[in-house]
């Protein structure tokens, strides 16, 4: 297939070009269900003109569906794209990608999806399924799957299926709350993956940011250790990645901690532990849930996070060696392959 690929390339650029618009309007449509017109030519960066010529032969294919409430993709349109996943990855260069970066920082498995999580809800969204896809592959009958919070941890929440209900399997929050949004907050995430899923939770009713004498007092309670042990056993993990100055923030860590932080090059923010871009962990704070030292017995970790904007956090985090799986999108692919040109 890549010779032809390669042919196509050569005697047939246009070609390619109106293929992958065309594969990201179906795209956007199917993870918006339905939207309009005008929303979805802002979103993919094209004129109305351009989109209602487009949109108008999908529809003639059978592959759109469009009245006046909007468009949404039909039975048809949907077996397309899965079709042409992996034709798409080949010709667009992911695949290449996945594999480099795998290579590179060791890791089992890659998954990128097109599009730049910053800038489009709709590119998080498909991260969020991706996640979902990466977790399904992975996970066992009575397994125990700690998450992390996030709002890409908590689209994948919202897309977790299985075909029959995991009765046996636990889902759990890896670390306490912060205080922030409840919607992103890992007990919040654990208990809505169980729900969608048939299959059991257990939630941590403890803030994420401790003193050591708060975390010492707490660890005598038997009820908080009983549920950090259930943590703390986990074959799975799955987390989120931050940038270290702004989670640093959101945990509300001191300012004379920050700026030491920074002093010392902190980057990249996961599970509570601040990484600099070498992959050195530069900054801890006592937690009730997942230690590192829990991480790097974990079975299998798998790191989920976009955007350009979070591609050094990315790379930073990758090379400390704890993931087995990343599932990540372009934009963030495409700047730690940068990250990786300027290594060598």
């Amino acid at each position: 297939m890549q010779s032809l690929i390669e042919i196509q390339q050569q005697l047939l650029p246009d070609l390619l070009v109106v293929m992958k618009k065309r594969y990201l309007i179906l795209r956007q449509v199917m993870l918006s269900d339905m939207i309009g017109r005008r929303t979805l030519a802002a979103s993919l960066q094209l004129t109305e003109r351009v989109l209602r010529a487009e949109t108008d032969f999908l529809k003639e294919q059978g592959l759109l569906h469009i009245d006046t409430a909007g468009m949404r993709i039909t039975d048809a349109g949907r077996r397309l794209l899965e079709d042409m996943e992996p034709f798409y990855k080949a010709v667009f260069g992911l695949s290449e990608l996945e594999e480099r970066i795998c290579e590179h920082f060791g890791l089992k498995h890659v998954t990128i999806v097109p599009g730049d999580s910053d800038s489009s809800p709709h590119s998080k969204r498909e991260l969020g399924r991706a996640g979902c896809a990466a977790l399904r592959r992975v996970m066992d009958k009575d397994d125990v799957v700690a998450v992390t919070g996030g709002s890409t941890l908590a689209q994948m929440a919202n897309q977790l299926s299985t075909s029959t209900p995991l009765k046996g399997n636990w889902f759990v929050p890896a670390r306490g709350g912060l205080g922030e949004s409840l919607d992103y907050q890992a007990n919040t995430i654990a208990s809505t993956m169980a729900k969608r899923t048939g299959a059991q939770y257990r939630l941590l009713h403890v803030p994420d940011h401790l003193g050591e004498e708060a975390y010492l007092s707490l660890m005598q309670e038997p009820n908080i250790r009983e549920i950090v042990e259930v943590i703390r056993s986990a074959r799975i993990v799955v987390h989120g990645i931050g940038d270290a100055m702004v989670m640093a923030r959101r945990r509300r860590v001191d300012e004379t901690v920050i700026e030491a932080m920074k002093a010392e090059g902190a980057l990249a923010e996961s599970f509570g532990y601040y990484f600099d871009r070498n992959g050195a962990v530069v900054h801890k704070m006592p937690t009730a849930g997942l230690r590192l030292e829990d991480i790097m017995d974990t079975e299998v970790v798998i790191a989920i996070a976009g955007g350009h904007s979070k591609g050094e956090a990315i790379a930073a985090v990758m090379r400390y060696g704890h993931d087995d799986v990343l599932v990540t999108d372009e934009a963030a692919a495409m700047e730690i392959a940068s990250i990786i040109d300027k290594e060598k």
